[in-house]
């Protein structure tokens, strides 16, 4: 187990951690949550010794293999694949002592080594990488392009399909859903729940918090707090807990003031004087419990919109993508035909799998790309806010907070849409303070900021303009709990229209009523909810992989039948030139060779239906994992369904190997 005892941890003159003390225990999957700022991933550097306590006790039991996820980005030419197996530092290690043993010459050594390289999973580390990649929401064409020519959002998915490859007994997890859609983000909750050693995620999401963590860890105030149970549990118990402890302060502060009044009272009487004294004795030695100071939670609100035109706007015949990129080459289309109205008031939640064109349909709503055909019609008055998935599109790092509101200023004015905003230096700093840019903050350049201040600024900037349609395109990847729960209570208190593009199913939940599904090209209204949805993206990716499976048996089929392969004898009795001699031999070896041959092809049949079987229980299994339960029910079946997959590997590479010898056996 894991286990910190009053350890104290600094970050220069910063006392993160002061006598903190927990216990992890084997296999518990942990949720690390806290303050920005608290401590969570200086936690998670004492855990993989790049910190060191500073006082106290910290014990990792030295056998356990860790994995997380790299931060810095890849620069590589390696395939992806190649990019992802190469997390598996087990097989890295034994693949280096194959080379090793060989050039070494000693027939020992290269036994032992082969060996090791197959207990490593060799044979099917291409597979496992492979799904590991596609369930991220890769596409089959993409295995094999080289790292680099990713873009910075889908590398660190790379890095995040790259840890999850490496075998570990302790899996760290810093953010791990900011650069995946909804589609891979119910994917990757699918595989946390199946993995079996002890895990520790920083999250804000809470809705995946709740759906892979039993533990829940809180940092605050320099302490470390272990609530059993998921986020929303904890968020119960802590409430219960803060209630408790203004009661109990409230009860502390009356008791105080009765004391404090005898005092005042009788400290001058003679007569009094000793038990004045006392009780002056008493009020010095009482224990103070604080009051609940909760924390100073960030919050905002949507001025009310001068205008609602209706509808907002039109799509007619549309068709969005890119324009070609030089002279004579096709445009790339991602959606088209197009016919849709946007009117006021609607709330509605963009839903679609990776690369289907959730962003391409927003920014060609908000005007960044032009649609290829077709029109878009605008409502008079239109005005758009429009929070893009990476901040740097609309916000210039060397600026600061304060000139970018000043270049908004001239911008609106010099378009006509100011809306009766104040447009005073004073009056900017002062809408920069309601988003906590306070003091120095309004003149530090952007590019020295974390990603949840680039995104409380872009905010800000929207905020300031008064717009009747909202176009926020993952607004929460770099929020944190407090700030997306102001987002989303400021969402649900505007006037105007929201189109959410998210994979913050909380938010979505909280603010869409209705969905748009961007799927095969095109635009339909998603008839369900959120859960539905989920539903039918396990869907989509049972079939998916069971499409792979058939494919990647056929393929072996193809390859290895012992059918196929012409016996070396003539299937035709008949055949001119033969003596009776030779019919008679040629009998007796397929005779011989049916009596060899028999137990394999019985071995094979039961084999086959096994598969069948498996594959059975693991549909079952996984269409029962979709569906509500408890958190013992759900491990159960978890641990089932990694069995199963076991159980498949086994069969499959049996099938092979059956197969093989039935090849060998039929030839002459």
């Amino acid at each position: 187990m894991i286990t910190l005892k009053n350890v104290v941890l600094r970050r220069g003159v910063k006392v993160l951690l002061d006598g903190a003390s927990c216990v992890i225990n084997p296999g518990e999957k942990v949720g690390l949550v806290g303050r920005n700022g608290a401590g969570k991933s200086s936690l998670f550097g004492l855990l993989n010794h790049t910190l060191h306590e500073d006082k106290g006790d910290f014990y990792v039991p030295p056998q356990w293999r860790m994995a997380q996820v790299a931060q810095d980005m890849p620069e590589t030419d390696q395939s992806a694949t190649q990019f992802v197996i190469d997390g598996d530092v087990t097989l890295l290690a034994a693949q280096q002592e194959v080379t090793a043993s060989e050039e070494s010459g000693d027939g020992e050594r290269m036994a032992h080594a082969y060996m090791d390289l197959h207990d490593a999973g060799a044979h099917d580390a291409p597979a496992r990488a492979q799904a590991l990649i596609l369930g991220l929401g890769f596409r089959t064409d993409e295995l094999e392009r080289p790292v680099n020519s990713f873009s910075g959002g889908w590398r660190m998915r790379l890095q995040l399909a790259r840890a999850l490859m490496c075998p570990s007994e302790l899996l760290l997890l810093d953010e791990p859903t900011n650069h995946l859609d909804l589609d891979a983000l119910v994917w990757l909750e699918a595989w946390l729940k199946r993995y079996e050693g002890t895990m520790l995620v920083i999250s804000h999401d809470r809705e995946f918090l709740d759906a892979v963590t039993d533990v829940t860890l809180h940092i605050h105030s320099a302490q470390l707090t272990r609530y059993g149970g998921n986020y929303s549990r904890f968020e119960d118990m802590r409430a219960e807990q803060m209630a408790l402890q203004q009661s109990a302060y409230s009860r502390q502060q009356e008791k105080m003031a009765h004391l404090q009044k005898f005092i005042d009272r009788f400290k001058a009487k003679a007569s009094k004087a000793k038990q004045a004294q006392s009780r002056v004795k008493a009020l010095e030695r009482m224990e103070k419990i604080g009051p609940v100071l909760a924390d100073a939670d960030f919050t905002f609100e949507f001025a009310e919109p001068q205008n609602l035109p209706n509808p907002m706007l039109a799509m007619s015949d549309a068709s969005f993508g890119y324009p070609p990129p030089d002279e004579g080459s096709e445009p790339t289309v991602i959606v088209r035909n197009i016919s849709r109205s946007v009117l006021a008031g609607q709330r509605i939640g963009i839903l679609g799998a990776n690369g289907q064109g959730k962003s391409t349909v927003v920014k060609t709503i908000a005007r960044d790309l032009h649609p290829l055909a077709g029109q878009i019609t605008e409502g008079k008055g239109l005005n758009i806010g429009y929070f893009a998935q990476q901040e740097l599109d609309v916000l210039r790092p060397a600026d600061t907070p304060l000139e970018h509101m000043i270049r908004l200023v001239r911008e609106c004015t010099a378009e006509g849409r100011l809306s009766g905003q104040a447009t005073r230096e004073q009056d900017l700093r002062s809408f920069l303070g309601n988003f906590n840019f306070t003091g120095d903050q309004v003149k530090q350049s952007v590019g020295s900021m974390s990603g949840g201040e680039k995104a409380r600024l872009v905010l800000c900037m929207i905020v300031w303009q008064r717009p009747n349609l909202l176009l926020l395109d993952e607004p929460t990847n770099h929020l944190d709990l407090a700030t997306r729960e102001a987002l989303s209570v400021a969402l649900n208190e505007f006037e105007g229209t929201v189109m959410l593009v998210s994979h913050d199913r909380a938010l979505l939940r909280a603010v869409c009523d209705e969905f748009w599904l961007v799927s095969r090209g095109g635009i339909e209204p998603f008839d369900g909810d959120l859960d539905d949805y989920q539903r039918y993206l396990l869907d989509m990716a049972k079939q998916s992989r069971e499409a792979q499976r058939q494919e990647q048996r056929g393929a072996q089929r193809v390859a290895t039948p012992a059918e196929a392969q012409a016996p070396a004898v003539s299937k035709n009795p008949t055949e001119p030139g033969r003596t009776p001699e030779q019919k008679r031999a040629d009998a007796q070896r397929r005779q011989q060779l049916a009596e060899k041959t028999k137990p394999l092809k019985r071995e094979l049949d039961q084999n086959e239906k096994r598969m069948a079987q498996v594959s059975q229980e693991k549909s079952t299994l996984e269409a029962a994992m979709a569906q509500p339960g408890s958190q013992s029910d759900i491990a159960d079946m978890g641990r089932r369904l990694k069995a199963l997959s076991d159980e498949t590997e086994t069969l499959e590479a049996r099938w092979l190997e059956l197969h093989e010898s039935l090849e060998e056996m039929s030839r002459p």
